[in-house]
């Protein structure tokens, strides 16, 4: 995980008092929610001995599910997101936090379909209308993802996920002073998240502005290490200062995290080659 999800006090006193918890989607990339501390044996114990005594409860099963999908424990976490739901229909929380875990496994038909129905429960409801833009973001539909993100900030303009995502939108289509400034108040709103460095990197690199891009992909770095995305972004950086050993050893870091990484590969080839990076 990123933003860390481990920012908890005692697990059972986090249930009694987050019922509605969702699980934080990360600014974008659902695959990197793994977080040992909310997943540990422990925790799910903890939580466990929660629902058993609360069989009843909603926010128990939604509590504990959020748990499992913070641990990447999917199945587990559809079956107790889908209790939830069994026990109180009108539960938008849940159905946002399912939406996540679908999306997590390619599902986005099931996905939108969640998020839709948190929606009809809550139009206002900022991480639903967060996570359904990231749905259209995937499907290619601009302008929808553009109207969930713009009502996302309307209903909360202290949520950090939906500028981030507004700013992938406007990198989609080139208009990178408007990425940079989304991406600038991402990053006021949430300094530990290294996303939001990350992607106003690469709006920097497409602008020419390589010393400010580096300096962001350090920052994700040093925020999370194990961070591919922002080393192989690194290393394209540093090819264009003309560093191809640091570059290498960028994308050389980029693929133990993520083997056959496409980018981090191709800057590998490139250096071999000789060839410098397209601009």
């Amino acid at each position: 995980m990123t933003r860390k999800l481990s920012r908890t006090i005692p697990s059972v006193l986090v249930a009694v008092m987050l019922g509605g918890c969702v699980i934080d989607d990360a600014m974008t990339t659902p695959g990197r929610l793994i977080d040992p501390a909310s997943g540990s044996s422990t925790n799910i114990a903890s939580l466990t001995a929660v629902v058993e005594a609360n069989p009843g409860d909603a926010s128990a099963y939604n509590m504990r599910g959020t748990a499992y999908g913070r641990a990447n424990k999917l199945r587990e976490a559809l079956a107790d997101f889908d209790k939830a739901i069994e026990i109180n229909p009108q539960y938008y929380q849940a159905y946002a936090n399912r939406a996540l875990v679908y999306r997590r496994m390619d599902n986005l038909s099931a996905a939108l379909n969640d998020y839709n129905t948190a929606l009809r429960i809550n139009p206002g409801y900022d991480a639903a209308l967060v996570g359904r833009g990231n749905i259209y973001r995937l499907q290619n539909q601009s302008d929808r993802a553009l109207e969930d993100f713009n009502a996302a900030i309307r209903s909360n303009s202290g949520d950090g996920r939906a500028y981030h995502n507004r700013a992938l939108i406007y990198q989609s289509q080139n208009l990178h002073a408007f990425a940079v400034e989304d991406f600038g108040i991402a990053i006021g709103l949430d300094p530990q998240a290294p996303e939001p460095y990350n992607g106003r990197g690469v709006s920097y690199l497409a602008t020419g502005d390589i010393d400010a891009a580096l300096q962001d992909f350090n920052q994700a770095l040093q925020i999370d290490r194990d961070y591919a995305d922002a080393w192989a972004n690194r290393g394209l950086a540093l090819e264009y200062q003309g560093d191809p050993n640091k570059a290498r050893a960028a994308y050389n870091r980029a693929l133990q995290l993520r083997p056959n990484y496409p980018p981090a590969k191709e800057g590998l080839a490139r250096i071999d080659s000789g060839k410098p990076p397209v601009r």
